[in-house]
């Protein structure tokens, strides 16, 4: 069991946030966009290397729920219905501290298969 773990997970009013504050005192404020284009789900991770999947058209994703998952995560529901993602607190922490980094290759990923942030269309 990790040694950290969220004091508070806050969604935003308009749903397009999630604040989580650690136990350390640190908080992160997370984008519903960046959570569900980076969910750990297989659907968006595959089930080994090199089988992850880009998913455009996210930019106006809401969250929709929140339900813990023991007491090591919480599976985030979204508008457009995945639901399938359960976030560690670790992952959380991760996407906290590294978030940026990773949504930019995101952006990479989007520009080099011709994809939009603002477009949906089947994930490649």
């Amino acid at each position: 069991m990790s040694d950290i773990w969220p004091t508070e997970l806050r969604v935003s009013k308009d749903r397009h946030r999630l604040t989580v504050a650690f136990n350390d005192g640190s908080s992160f404020d997370l984008s519903a966009e960046m959570l569900r284009v980076l969910s750990p789900s297989a659907e968006v991770q595959g089930h080994g290397p090199g089988q992850g999947l880009t998913v455009p058209g996210k930019r106006n994703v809401s969250i929709i729920s929140m339900t813990p998952t023991g007491n090591y995560a919480v599976r985030i529901g979204f508008d457009d219905f995945h639901d399938t993602g359960i976030f560690t607190w670790n992952y959380l922490r991760e996407l906290g501290e590294t978030g940026d980094t990773l949504f930019a290759a995101y952006e990479r990923d989007l520009a080099e298969k011709g994809m939009s942030r603002d477009k949906a269309e089947k994930p490649r």
